[in-house]
């Protein structure tokens, strides 16, 4: 497994991390079945492709990439003051869909930077990419 595969799997491992954290932190707030139902239905591929980066990784005696610590903690309370003074279904899905183009932009810029990664590793990537989109492309119409 060469270093581009390994920087490649941390990061797509790192950002399903990033992802999860963020969809289980703001389901306290959503009233909304329909929009429940759907981070629950996203939350599940973020964990399967972040397993399966976990494995490839533990596979080859490598660590996983947890988000930094100053992230989490930024992106935490960021998200509990936005959703303190509004936490409908509007803001919570604006909230969602700013993560997921957040992830879109830096998956694949780390996709652009690994050009040496396994065709396996660009494959998972591309699929959290899609994700992300997809899961955007689905909370539309909650704005």
């Amino acid at each position: 497994m060469n270093e581009d595969t390994i920087c490649l799997l941390k990061e797509c491992n790192a950002g399903c991390k990033s992802a999860t954290d963020s969809m289980e932190q703001v389901m306290q707030y959503v009233d909304n079945d329909k929009l429940k139902r759907l981070i629950d239905k996203y939350n599940e591929p973020h964990i399967h492709i972040g397993d399966e980066c976990h494995e490839l990784l533990n596979k080859y005696n490598k660590d996983e990439k947890d988000p930094s610590m100053l992230a989490k903690t930024f992106s935490w309370m960021s998200t509990e003051v936005k959703l303190m003074i509004n936490d409908n279904t509007q803001k919570i899905a604006k909230i969602m869909m700013d993560g997921c183009n957040m992830g879109i932009q830096s998956l694949s810029e780390y996709i652009n930077k690994y050009t040496e990664a396994s065709k396996e590793s660009i494959s998972l990537a591309k699929k959290l990419v899609k994700t992300e989109q997809d899961f955007m492309d689905e909370l539309k119409v909650f704005l």
